[in-house]
């Protein structure tokens, strides 16, 4: 009796951590406005994890614990659609606007119709599906009529609740709901960033990087994408309360904790269509997403069937698409760019131009299946767009501007930097220098290294590194640590005032943490977050060098492409040798236990902490490593979540934001005495 009478408090303490856990996700990646600490959120989960891993006959599909499937797809099944999901006609234009509502008013009087106006998203339409409240299937719009099975991935979007619940009103038998898959411009930037830190292909814009992320055929990479998906409008509905308005639809999904469209409104005329349309072509840029337009629909659903549809396009809708930031120039060259990974990347060279109130010259091809697509070639005329604060692409050729004397833009066959042979392996879109020494490789091995996040080596900046290696005075990246003073002082610029700062600065570095130095090491796929699991699980290098590909992947965060590289990259011969270098050089290999870490005062236990500003003291990676090592967590960004904004020199908006929700602020000097009341010397 007893031992039933203990399950029934297990199973009820489930329920409320998943249902604490569902709250959470929707006010951080719907509603925006979080209100505990990650800190807070990783022991909710994990209480919950622990507990259904002790009781697995607790476990329900919907569970939070359960959006990744371990099961990688070998092909995306078709999913025909409960009706065609239509594309929209265009207009791009006031008088446009006008013209498509005398076009429906021949079916239904204006002054009979209201309207609703949202932001057009640019991102990957997707249709999911309720079955009684769970979530059962979700597809892409393929071609309009059939689309690709994505559930699994689509589950793992934490803005996506498992299951539509409502106090309120009846869960609809069957409930469908259409939308699109984004990613956030800082999310993006950030994703980006950590692919290149791991040696892997960036996306050339978000919503490119959110398709490709939906598509992955392993659930637990698509998991590891900052994506959301917002409603936008209604499929086929059985049950539930009876709906008017598309209005009402999305009030409804609101009830069901589902991701509802920003800043929609309902227009009583097309005047207020129009102005709403031109406002938001201004204010564009404040949204966290990219948007290419607004969507106008006729609001009363009864009315859609009367104005009725064309062969591809809703009548009762249309797409009012913003003027693109958009300019025309010439191609003149295209150079290579060697990576830190030896990932060769084609950038085109520009006759500058004015393009979204900057000067280009410059824009990235990605990659030569890119190159191929666009069909571009060296003297072509080309389109340049610059979307938001997205790198300049070209987005097509003009052809009718051809001369007949433009060249094709061959793949280099030999690196442009160090002569070796190019390759390519199976399976990769890059072409790659596989010279692990190559100068090139090397100056950005050095700057990886040397940044804030890894060995955070102040001055040892491109320049620096590039004057390294052309002196030979680095041949390896242990070599910067058997640096000296008088080769320092052979370079340009560099006095002895210099010249120590680097050398302190070096020195200071091997006291990082093995985390840092697993980061900074560059071996491909391992971003800052694996290097950081990877050190925490292993505690020395020794240890992780001994680990097999079977124990690597036994990590949840580690899948097979990452466990192959770690093993890869630490039986190279060539890193062995770095490594023992950086052994005599005296580099640390451990990471601190919990008790190292636990020997000084948790003044910053469960408190999420921002920095704004400059610090004298130290560098923001430094203090943010500090306070994750005093029990607290960093963000980037200030929200009604955050407990403390340390304030340095000219700080930026997070400042005023930090003000405005009456945030405590603590200056440099309160923010090293709280170092020091926890027994940290700085």
């Amino acid at each position: 009796m007893k031992e039933v009478n203990d399950k029934q408090k297990v199973l009820k303490r489930i329920k409320e951590l998943r249902e604490l856990i569902r709250h959470h996700d929707y006010l951080y990646y719907v509603l925006n406005q979080p209100e505990i600490s990650d800190y807070e959120y990783d022991k909710l989960y994990r209480e919950l994890k622990e507990l259904e891993e002790k009781y697995p006959e607790f476990i329900t599909p919907d569970s939070p614990t359960q959006r990744v499937s371990g099961e990688v797809v070998k092909e995306f099944k078709p999913v025909k659609h409960t009706f065609p999901m239509l594309s929209l006609d265009n207009t791009y234009s006031e008088q446009e606007i006008y013209d498509w509502a005398e076009r429906i008013s021949k079916y239904v009087p204006l002054k009979n119709l209201e309207f609703i106006v949202e932001p057009k998203l640019d991102g990957l339409s997707c249709t999911i599906h309720y079955v009684d409240g769970k979530l059962h299937t979700a597809a892409t719009r393929g071609d309009g009529e059939v689309g690709e099975d994505v559930t699994l991935n689509v589950r793992t979007i934490k803005s996506v609740p498992l299951s539509i619940e409502s106090k309120e009103v009846e869960i609809p038998k069957f409930f469908e709901v259409r939308g699109e898959v984004v990613m956030l411009r800082k999310d993006f930037e950030k994703l980006n960033k950590e692919l290149q830190a791991k040696g892997e292909q960036t996306f050339a814009n978000p919503r490119n990087a959110a398709s490709g992320s939906l598509r992955q055929k392993d659930p637990k990479i698509t998991a590891q994408r900052p994506l959301r998906f917002y409603v936008h409008s209604s499929g086929k509905i059985e049950g539930g309360p009876k709906i008017e308005k598309d209005e009402e639809f999305l009030e409804l999904c609101k009830k069901f904790s589902l991701p509802v469209i920003q800043h929609y409104k309902v227009c009583k005329t097309i005047d207020e269509v129009v102005k709403y349309c031109l406002e938001w072509q201004q204010k564009r840029d404040t949204l966290e997403y990219d948007i290419d337009g607004m969507v106008i629909k006729v609001n009363q659903i009864r009315y859609r069937d009367e104005i009725g549809y064309t062969l591809k396009s809703p009548r009762w809708a249309i797409a009012y698409k913003f003027p693109a930031r958009q300019a025309t120039t010439v191609l003149k060259n295209v150079v290579m760019q060697v990576g830190r990974t030896g990932i060769i990347t084609p950038v085109a060279e520009l006759e500058p131009v004015e393009c979204g109130g900057v000067i280009i010259s410059r824009a990235t091809l990605h990659n030569f299946d890119e190159i191929k697509r666009l069909g571009v070639k060296i003297g072509d005329t080309v389109l340049v767009e610059r979307a938001g604060e997205v790198i300049p692409k070209i987005v097509k050729v003009i052809v009718s501007k051809r001369t007949g004397k433009e060249k094709e833009i061959e793949i280099p066959k030999k690196c442009p930097v160090c002569g070796s042979n190019v390759v390519k392996e199976e399976g990769e879109v890059a072409y790659r220098c596989p010279n692990s020494a190559c100068p090139a490789q090397l100056v950005n091995s050095i700057v990886h290294f040397a940044k804030r996040e890894a060995m955070d080596i102040e001055g040892l900046g491109e320049s620096v590194a590039e004057l390294l290696v052309q002196r030979k005075l680095v041949k390896k990246l242990s070599d910067i640590y058997f640096l000296t003073k008088q080769q320092l002082l052979t370079l340009p610029l560099f006095k002895e005032k210099k010249a120590t700062n680097l050398l302190t600065a070096i020195e200071n570095s091997k006291k990082r943490p093995l985390s840092r130095f697993l980061y900074a090491l560059g071996i491909r796929h391992v971003g800052e977050k694996a290097a950081y699991v990877l050190a925490k699980r292993f505690k020395t290098l020794d240890r992780l060098m001994r680990a097999s590909v079977a124990e690597l992947q036994s990590i949840p965060e580690v899948g097979p492409v990452m466990a192959s590289s770690i093993k890869e990259f630490f039986e190279n011969k060539f890193t062995k040798e770095i490594i023992e270098d950086f052994k005599k050089a005296g580099v640390n290999m451990e990471e601190p236990t919990v008790e190292e870490e636990k020997k000084f005062k948790q003044v910053f236990a469960n408190m999420t902490v921002v920095f704004t500003g400059e610090l004298d003291s130290m560098t923001r990676s430094k203090a943010e490593e500090l306070i994750r090592q005093l029990g607290g967590t960093t963000s980037s960004s200030v929200s009604r979540s955050t407990s403390l904004v340390v304030v340095g020199k000219n700080p930026g908006s997070k400042y005023q934001k930090a003000k405005e929700y009456g945030i405590k602020m603590i200056d440099e000097q309160e923010f090293l005495k709280m170092l020091k009341e926890a027994g940290v010397s700085v």
